[in-house]
This record gives C-alpha cells, sequence and structure tokens, in this order.
C-alpha cells in the first residue's frame, strides 16, 4: 500500500464477474444493499482523509515520526477497506455517494485540524470517529444475519480493524485530550448526519 493513490481519485476499477451472484438481485432487498455498501464506501474514503489530513501536519515535524508512521498504519487498513468496497460498489451495481467530494474536503480538514491541536486531540478524533464506524457494521452484520454469510462476515471482519484502531486512539491518550466529550460529540455527531445523507444520495 502507498500514499499514490490522488486526493479525490476514484478508486474503482475493475469489473464485475460475468458469473457475480449479485448482478440482477432486484427489490428492496438490493437496494438496502446498495444503500449499505455506498456508505460503507463514502465511511472509509472519509477515514483516509481524515489520516492524510493528520499526516498533512505530523509528516513534517520530525519529533512526530512515531505518530505520523501510527497514522499512517491505520490509513493502510482504512485503504484496504476502501478498494474492498469499490469492487462491492461494482458487483452491486451501486455508485459512491455524490457527497464525495465533500467527504473529501471535510475528512481532510478534520483530520489537519485536530492535528493541530496535537497527537492527543489527533488521536481523539481518532477514537471518535472509529467508535461510530464501528458501530455501524455492528448493525450492518446483525441486519444482514444469515441472508448474505459473506457480507456479514466481512461487515464483523472490518469492524475488527476498526476496533482496533480505537484501541490505540485509547492507549495514546484519546481521553486526556481537553474538552474530550465535547469535541468527541461533535465529530460523531457528524459522522452520523454524513452516514444518513450518504445512504440516501
Amino acid at each position: 500500500m502507498t500514499d499514490d493513490t490522488p486526493t479525490g481519485e476514484t478508486l474503482i476499477d475493475e469489473t464485475p464477474p460475468a458469473n457475480s451472484p449479485h448482478l440482477n438481485r432486484p427489490g428492496p432487498r438490493a437496494a438496502r444493499i446498495r444503500e449499505m455498501l455506498r456508505v460503507d464506501h463514502a465511511g472509509e474514503y472519509g477515514a483516509v482523509q481524515i489520516y492524510k489530513g493528520q499526516r498533512a501536519v505530523f509528516d513534517k515535524l520530525p519529533h512526530k515520526a512515531r505518530i505520523a508512521g501510527l497514522l499512517k498504519e491505520m490509513e493502510e487498513g482504512e485503504y484496504e477497506h476502501l478498494h474492498a468496497f469499490d469492487r462491492l460498489l461494482m458487483e452491486h451495481r451501486s455508485r459512491p455517494t455524490i457527497f464525495a467530494p465533500v467527504w473529501d474536503v471535510a475528512g481532510f480538514a478534520l483530520g489537519a485540524g485536530t492535528a493541530l491541536m496535537g497527537e492527543k486531540a489527533a488521536m481523539a478524533c481518532t477514537s471518535a470517529v472509529e467508535e461510530v464506524i464501528e458501530q455501524h457494521y455492528k448493525a450492518q452484520a446483525e441486519e444482514v444475519g444469515d441472508t448474505d454469510p459473506e457480507m456479514r462476515d466481512r461487515f464483523l471482519k472490518f469492524r475488527a480493524d476498526e476496533i482496533g484502531h480505537k484501541d490505540t486512539a485509547l492507549a495514546e491518550g484519546a481521553e486526556e485530550t481537553p474538552g474530550y466529550g465535547l469535541l468527541k460529540g461533535v465529530i460523531q455527531a457528524g459522522c452520523h448526519l454524513a452516514i444518513r445523507v450518504s445512504e440516501k444520495l
């Protein structure tokens, strides 16, 4: 995984297999799956942008090399998720949210802004965002259930990854950020709004 992916570039570059079971699924269930994939793609895209914004600050500071490296590892994990949802959008004939350019700018700004507040604030941002995402994946896995075990297991696997990021942020002192409760509440409110918008549009 590298940092070569241009900001805002569409990563979808694969065609669905000819025998894909998802190509012709009709009805509300298929529509609901497309909503799930659209919002998950948006969430992972936004997460990548947050980490890129944070690293844009810390990468320029030699004495912050350790935290920059930690953020890079987590960003690479989000890239893996994003590429998976690129493929799934194609398989299910869905599309990214039309608000992708907004999440691009907003995610980067949130990342850079919290990084400028310091390491702990950057970790507070990570903790807040990853908590929303992991809870979202849990709800999706429960909703899909046994009707699509492969999709359910993917959601649960990604959820475990997000929990790992959240735990890392907490171990790095996220909760020691001045005004942590307020900062967390504002960030999570924004995440929930983005989820609702991205599902539909």
